[in-house]
């Protein structure tokens, strides 16, 4: 899966997943998986990140990236534990152009015109909204744009079940990013998978 945009159409969301215990890694990439969320971003966000991404890298139908990929190096350590999409929450040139080096599919996070222009002189065209609601929601996107018809979103950043499908609605956004898929602490697995398959049939 080397196409940003044949990853993002895979799933209406993205679960945006915060691993503090390594052991969660597995169960829970499997109930997401059952339930039709095959993209699974991984935030450099705890030290047991990098070794959930190589965990969940064995579950049968998971597609592992990293979220929160900041520079050269984490992007690096990232690849390194086999994540196959790179997620970051704003735009750099040297991430960007050592991200168009790997050949690995690269979400960047933008949120104004200034951002979006110089993604564009990067060769990129998908891009994370982020911070979505903050930066102002929908209303808010929908303006930003509208000058560039080339360019699709995820928007991240307080999206929930009860705002994603007006998100994806919008024909701009291919997808959403989501934490509210994969509770931080001590989730309940079957839960898991039932929010998982409701949020896969989001924007259908």
């Amino acid at each position: 899966m080397n196409n940003i945009e044949a990853l993002m159409r895979t799933a209406p969301v993205i679960p945006v997943i915060v691993i503090d215990d390594v052991e969660q890694a597995v169960p829970l990439a499997e109930a997401l998986v059952a339930g039709g969320l095959t993209v699974l971003e991984v935030t450099l966000r705890t030290p047991a990140a990098l070794e959930a991404i190589r965990a969940m890298k064995q579950v049968a139908g998971a597609i592992v990236g990293a979220g929160t990929v900041t520079n050269q190096q984490e992007l690096a350590d990232a690849l390194d534990a086999g994540s196959e999409f790179i997620v970051s929450p704003g735009l750099t040139e040297p991430l960007a152009k050592a991200a168009t080096r790997e050949g690995v599919p690269f979400l960047p996070g933008i949120a104004n015109a200034g951002d979006i222009m110089r993604g564009l002189d990067l060769g990129l065209q998908h891009f994370k909204f982020f911070p979505a609601m903050a930066a102002g929601g929908l209303p808010a996107l929908k303006a930003l744009a509208a000058p560039f018809g080339q360019c699709k979103f995820c928007p991240t950043g307080g999206i929930s079940e009860d705002n994603a499908a007006e998100w994806l609605a919008f024909d701009p956004v291919l997808c959403v990013g989501g934490s509210w898929v994969a509770p931080k602490s001590s989730p309940n697995y079957v839960e898991v998978a039932e929010t998982a398959r409701r949020a896969a049939r989001l924007g259908q």
